[in-house]
């Protein structure tokens, strides 16, 4: 006990030079002197231990260090309040009231993403996600995209090593989905794409997309019709009319692209639709037979519809934003006007 006393000392000692300021002397009093844990309520409660012989030599060994530990304390606690350093500190007001930080709200573009899964999840489709690192099959072969199909050249990517890419849809996640599940299906998947596109005011190199897909007997083109004008009338305007028009997509046959009458002008014409009085959403058609074909579907029992388009297009919509690179650059006076 009477080492053990000596070695404490020794330590208290070395662990007080080292104390530079006043909170680290309050650490040490709580180190050495606290009621349950500190080192010197530990020693005494140990002389239980000690054997009779010893035990009253050992005791004032325990309280001379306990009484120069106290001291030693106390005088250093006095000293650092004295300390110049100490002493031109201002006191803390509590009085004063705290600042104020502004509320957060969501990104508009998680707004806009939000409100189109409630729409998609109330409509009966489940929510489906891919990777955004794909391999060629699964972002253009198996999508009756062959190599050197000129469709490949409105998709340019970015290409990493291993032959994989960042995708330039989400439609992977459809062919990925057809290959895990068979008929029915009705899914739409959400995310990021990457293409090598200009930073301008309406492209960007990486944006979000939306893609639905159904599956099952007995799917026609009515149906695909009828999907879009809910949805558009659940996120644009209840009273937005709907066009299809014929168009080329190489996984899709036939084709289209749709627009809705513009949520501007109602349909008259005005500057945002450029005099039209439609606006272009997207892409859409019948699955085609080939696409059935890579993920094992019968194209003679099945169809089946799908369709695309870009989340920041609603955004930019909806919200009456004429610029997406505003979505990317972080700045504060622009995000604060969408507290959602």
């Amino acid at each position: 006990m009477q080492e053990r006393v000596r070695d404490l000392r020794r330590a208290f000692d070395a662990d007080l030079a080292a104390a530079g300021d006043a909170p680290a002397v309050a650490g040490l009093r709580a180190r050495w002197l606290g009621r349950k844990d500190g080192l010197l309520t530990v020693l005494l409660r140990d002389l239980r231990d000690v054997p009779p012989a010893e035990r009253a030599g050992a005791g004032q060994a325990v309280n001379a260090l306990k009484q120069h530990v106290e001291q030693a304390l106390e005088e250093a606690a006095a000293a650092q309040a004295s300390s110049p350093v100490t002493a031109s500190l201002v006191p803390l007001e509590m009085s004063l009231p705290g600042r104020r930080l502004p509320p957060g709200a969501p990104h508009p573009l998680a707004q806009v993403r939000a409100r189109i899964e409630a729409t998609f999840l109330a409509m009966g489709f489940a929510l489906e996600v891919g990777p955004e690192v794909e391999s060629d099959r699964y972002n253009f072969t198996a999508l009756n995209i062959p190599p050197h199909h000129p469709a490949r050249d409105a998709q340019d990517t970015f290409y990493v090593e291993g032959g994989l890419l960042l995708r330039t849809h989400t439609s992977p996640v459809q062919i990925r989905t057809m290959e895990r599940q068979r008929p029915p299906i009705r899914i739409v998947a959400i995310g990021k794409v990457f293409r090598r596109d200009p930073f301008d005011a309406t492209h960007s190199p990486m944006f979000h997309q939306v893609e639905g897909l159904v599956v099952a007997e007995g799917i026609a083109f009515s149906h695909l019709k009828g999907t879009l004008e809910r949805f558009c009338r659940q996120v644009l305007r209840e009273d937005v009319r709907l066009r299809l028009r014929p168009s080329y997509f190489p996984f899709v046959e036939p084709g289209a692209e749709y627009d809705v009458s513009c949520i501007f002008c109602t349909g008259t014409g005005c500057g945002r639709c450029k005099g039209s009085g439609w606006i272009e959403l997207g892409g859409a058609g019948m699955v085609h037979p080939a696409v059935f074909e890579q993920v094992g579907i019968d194209p003679e029992r099945y169809t089946g519809f799908a369709f695309g388009l870009g989340i920041e297009r609603i955004a930019m919509l909806t919200l009456g934003i004429d610029d997406i690179r505003l979505f990317f650059e972080n700045d504060l006076r622009f995000l604060g006007q969408f507290p959602g």
